[in-house]
């Protein structure tokens, strides 16, 4: 039996249970999957590289405004936490792309003796129109005004301004049902035939699992920044090996349940086998990366890129990710690093698509927890609401800001309160950008993200060419 039939034939059987939808809901998931994403569907290939920043960053010290009116609001609004203006590296936009309040933005420069290049790289990709920023993004369920959050007039996102909850609602963009799995984990089971012949699933992450990722019938698979890793300790001890091998070969187990382990462990054995052929029979990149977690991290998903043809895949998206971002305190000292981190990995990594001939055909873009508080609280900022984020990539219309840039005024229109700047631009609708790109039809969206007609009409914020 094929690959997709099987699939094809477990989602149908799949509706005879607990459903990841309302019934009607996920028989038009599977309508529109038989339907429009049959295997025939794409004859090319993309993929989405999510960069998710661990602890929340701070992007109002990442993307500040340079000219004089403006920076100095920003410096009144921060306080200790503001960047000296003379660490600022401009933004130029192309024509008609500046920032919505008019204001001339930088990127921190992040530069040090020991590090020269800080934030160039994403500086250079942005005025080279490989970039575009979006600015003050954050978890929504509908349009909310100081007064609507003020009064409790409107819906809210669960636990705002608490870590897990923002970094698992921005990453499932629903409450109720189907909270449990990630927007792209609906995304991978509505286009589950885009790789009918694939040996690993859509959805790659790097280091653990995602909740982005996360789907009801798509699997996700899991790889180590250096490769495939070893299962456990029988993979080096011969008797444990011997061992377990003959309690996981086919028919060995009494139970459902662990005839389902078994076949699941088999399956992740025979995923990594190929993986780890294709990548050694691959020439190395002549792209250098930087010697970082992250770095190591998108070397690995560019690696990947390069087997595509091999692994049989059309569509993919990638979760990588890095930590150490809530910064309570020691904000200018600290996230600095970060952010040369970040910009020097995904200059590389964009580098990296040019040479493989990929680079309109792969979009990487950020995300964190949260925003950060506009207010200091001495020398750091706390959990905030919206922030500011980057997408790079060939398909991307780069040089140019969208979305709404906020007031930096504590107290002011966009301040919730304690400097929790209320997010303009849903999260639902810069993944449902994302989403149309990638090739999900525009009558599916409102599948994948149930709060996107509170925002209508906008449904694509135009960032994607």
């Amino acid at each position: 039996m094929k690959r997709r039939q099987f699939l094809r034939n477990s989602i149908c059987a799949a509706l005879g249970g607990a459903g990841l939808y309302s019934a009607l809901g996920n028989l038009r998931m599977v309508q529109a999957a038989a339907n429009a994403y049959g295997p025939t569907r794409f004859d090319d290939y993309k993929a989405l590289v999510c960069v998710f920043l661990f602890g929340g960053n701070d992007s109002l010290n990442m993307i500040v405004p340079r000219d004089d009116g403006h920076y100095q609001q920003y410096r009144s609004a921060r306080a200790t936490l503001a960047v000296e203006h003379s660490r600022l590296l401009p933004l130029s936009p192309q024509a008609g792309g500046g920032a919505s309040d008019g204001a001339d933005y930088g990127l921190q420069a992040c530069t040090t003796d020991e590090d020269p290049i800080g934030m160039g790289g994403l500086q250079g990709l942005f005025n080279n129109g490989q970039a575009a920023v979006l600015g003050n993004v954050g978890t929504l369920i509908r349009p909310t005004s100081k007064a609507d959050y003020l009064n409790h007039a409107v819906e809210l996102p669960p636990q705002l301004f608490s870590h897990n909850d923002q970094q698992q609602y921005w990453q499932v963009s629903r409450t109720g049902e189907g909270r449990n799995f990630g927007w792209a984990g609906h995304i991978a089971d509505l286009l589950r035939d885009a790789n009918p012949d694939a040996f690993i699933p859509m959805s790659v992450s790097l280091n653990f699992e995602s909740i982005l990722q996360r789907a009801r019938n798509a699997g996700q698979y899991v790889i180590g920044g250096g490769g495939p890793r070893p299962f456990s300790r029988f993979e080096w001890d011969d008797d444990s090996r011997r061992a377990f091998l003959a309690m996981m070969a086919p028919g060995a187990q009494p139970h459902v349940f662990g005839r389902s382990y078994a076949a699941s462990f088999r399956r992740a054995r025979e995923n990594a086998a190929a993986v780890e052929t294709a990548l050694e029979a691959s020439t190395p990149l002549q792209t250098a990366f930087p010697n970082s977690d992250l770095g190591e991290q998108l070397q690995m998903v560019a690696r990947l890129i390069k087997v595509r043809e091999v692994l049989g895949l059309k569509r993919q998206v990638y979760f990588v990710s890095m930590g150490g971002f809530d910064h309570h305190d020691r904000l200018l000292s600290e996230q600095p690093a970060l952010l040369a981190r970040l910009s020097q990995a995904m200059t590389a990594f964009h580098a990296a698509t040019g040479e493989l001939g990929v680079a309109d055909k792969v979009t990487a873009f950020t995300a964190s927890d949260f925003g950060r508080t506009l207010s200091s609280n001495g020398d750091g900022s706390d959990h905030g609401w919206g922030g500011h984020h980057f997408i790079v990539g060939g398909a991307v219309r780069g040089g140019r800001f969208f979305g709404t840039m906020p007031t930096l005024v504590n107290g002011g229109d966009d301040d919730a309160g304690w400097g929790q700047i209320i997010p303009t631009t849903p999260v639902d609708l810069y993944a449902s950008t994302l989403a149309k790109w990638f090739g999900v039809g525009d009558s599916e969206l409102d599948l994948i993200f149930p709060n996107l007609p509170n925002f209508s009409p906008r449904r694509d914020l135009g960032f994607m060419g």
